[in-house]
């Protein structure tokens, strides 16, 4: 499974712990590459896109807060970008939501957690069901069907 990653420049560090502490992951890393200041959009779009397109199965996306990441990630077609602090919400985003990208806020989120709340969130599936009528109505809205 390719996993596209990408990050602004806060969420540089973090996105690069994450690579080290998982080798056994293949991600995609779609930048940023340094600290240096630069636009969340740039990065988090390239990445969503590569979902989006089956490029890759899944994403992780990582900004200060993970608001613009998820922002960013939502305006694309077919992305569901989860902004998720805990493992247990992030095994909900894929049990109930089918988030395809996960959204960490490095400002507030350690390393250590971060790393937990990924494996939550690889580690658990979509439930279908009840659920699946919900993401159909979200793929009727993002085509313009009300």
């Amino acid at each position: 499974m390719k996993i596209a990653i990408a990050s602004d420049h806060a969420g540089y560090t973090l996105k690069e712990a994450i690579k080290t502490a998982l080798p056994e992951l293949e991600f995609v890393d779609y930048g940023t590459h340094s600290e240096e200041s630069m636009d969340y959009p740039d990065t988090g779009s390239k990445a969503a896109q590569a979902v989006a397109d089956g490029t890759c199965s899944k994403g992780v996306l990582i900004c200060g807060s993970g608001i613009g990441m998820s922002i960013v990630a939502n305006k694309i077609r077919g992305i569901r970008a989860a902004l998720c602090s805990t493992t247990d919400i992030a095994r909900l985003s894929r049990m109930h939501n089918d988030a395809n990208i996960l959204v960490l806020a490095a400002r507030f989120t350690a390393a250590h957690y971060a790393i937990d709340i990924l494996k939550a969130w690889l580690d658990t599936d979509f439930e279908g069901g009840r659920h699946q009528k919900r993401i159909d109505k979200i793929s009727k809205i993002e085509g313009g069907i009300p």
